[in-house]
């Protein structure tokens, strides 16, 4: 904890003038102290623990429920393997759960969770065997009121984490007040003698309780840029700085959460942006990959909104997998909005991503289009100008930039370097990528 002044190093200090219940009392307050300090790290860390097992159970369900529908309505077999990776990652979280010191509220959620697990698993198997009737049946009768069953628990579950996380705070708060009043009764027998001593020990402790038990109120309640004020170069001072992290922390995870793409479940401009300042601020080389949709809106406006979202969330399950089978382990996956994407990656893994994703998606193609659209070639719709015309079917235009070739690299001379090769990109017939290779220094 460092060589800061502590209380006990306070109470030592005005040892020759501290009689027998002033000892009593600063032993009290100092164990009393530790206790507190003890449970309230207990409580943060189960807490938390309980919120993220709830918060990631229900993104799973979430994202089962996307990939069956896609399933049910494309009968892609290679959209199967997305749906194993949620079968495991369901399989992890219940592990984890059969082996966590959960709350006697959770007690329910296991058998629920194994429920769910063993249909989802025997829906696997369905869709593996392309009995893609019988599945859209066990998915409609089965899985999805399971799993709405589930979600409706889950919200349950988290109100009662809620109301048994305000109970323990009140516990908490009742415990230190009693410590607190046992503490100023022992002290005042011997508050003449010590009563400078004694009195700066208590301020500092009522204090510093008072302000961590507000600031655990108002971090439980969501409210992560909670200032605490201690400014005591103590225990107490060290603990309100851990208060702080964990608030940061937090606040950065529900940042992370909040900034994520709702339909592809992508990194948004928030990260994206994070991840290239620390790039640049480390001086990696890295390239970055923008990736844009040729014709999208005139194929959305054309398909309408569900189609078009069906094919934004199959190029974003595109490129994670292209990451993942031929990217590094620090690339990054991002979605900007709409039909832009962008991928972080080692300059020399650029080229055979670029490669990779286009083969693909040229092939995904005629699942997208009605074989009257995909004979002739276009579809017809209504240009930026209002003009009414012919639109070629989708392609994809791929613009990387290499930090190596820029002189100072930046978020905006980045941006305006994609800006200027999609232009140039979007004037080509069929999916293209283009590496800029210019040497833009001195």
């Amino acid at each position: 904890m460092g060589s800061y002044f502590t209380v006990t190093r306070k109470v030592a200090l005005g040892y020759l003038v501290i009689i027998t219940f002033s000892l009593l009392a600063i032993g009290y307050a100092l164990i009393s102290l530790h206790d507190h300090n003890r449970r309230t790290e207990q409580l943060v860390g189960s807490q938390f623990r309980t919120f993220t097992l709830l918060r990631d159970i229900r993104q799973n369900l979430l994202g089962h429920e996307n990939l069956e529908k896609q399933l049910v309505i494309l009968r892609d077999p290679q959209l199967l393997g997305l749906l194993e990776l949620r079968n495991t990652g369901l399989d992890s979280l219940l592990a984890d759960i059969k082996t966590s010191h959960l709350p006697v509220y959770l007690t329910s959620l296991p058998a629920a969770v194994d429920e769910y697990t063993s249909q989802a698993r025997y829906l696997m198997q369905v869709f593996a065997e392309g009995d893609w009737d019988r599945a859209a049946t066990i998915v409609t009768t089965t899985t999805t009121p399971l799993r709405n069953q589930l979600l409706k628990n889950l919200t349950d579950l988290r109100t009662q984490h809620q109301t048994a996380l305000d109970k323990d705070l009140h516990e908490l708060s009742l415990q230190s007040s009693k410590a607190y009043q046992l503490t100023l009764i022992i002290t005042l027998i011997g508050i003449i003698l010590s009563a400078p001593v004694a009195l700066t020990v208590i301020a500092s402790i009522h204090s510093s309780v008072e302000a961590l038990q507000k600031a655990t109120h108002d971090i439980a309640a969501g409210s992560f840029e909670t200032p605490i004020d201690i400014r005591s170069n103590d225990e107490f001072g060290q603990l309100a700085q851990d208060f702080a992290n964990m608030a940061r922390k937090l606040m950065e995870l529900e940042q992370l959460h909040l900034d994520a793409n709702p339909l592809t479940r992508l990194p948004g401009n928030l990260v994206i942006d994070r991840d290239l300042e620390k790039r640049i601020e480390q001086k990696r080389p890295f390239a970055h990959l923008y990736i844009d949709l040729d014709n999208f809106k005139a194929y959305g406006d054309h398909y309408g909104y569900k189609v078009g979202s069906d094919a934004i969330n199959m190029v974003g399950n595109l490129l994670q997998e292209a990451v993942e089978q031929h990217g590094g382990k620090d690339d990054l996956v991002g979605h900007i909005g709409g039909d832009d994407y962008v991928i972080l990656t080692d300059p020399h893994l650029a080229e055979g991503l670029a490669k990779f994703i286009i083969s693909p998606f040229d092939s995904k193609i005629p699942d997208l289009y009605e074989q009257k659209d995909l004979k002739v070639g276009y579809i017809f719709g209504t240009d930026r100008y209002g003009t009414k015309r012919s639109f070629p079917l989708l392609t994809i235009s791929i613009a990387i930039t290499l930090s190596d070739n820029l002189d100072h690299p930046s978020l905006l001379t980045i941006s305006r370097n994609c800006a200027r090769m999609k232009e140039h990109l979007k004037r080509l017939k069929n999916s293209n990528y283009l590496i800029d290779q210019r040497k833009q220094k001195p």
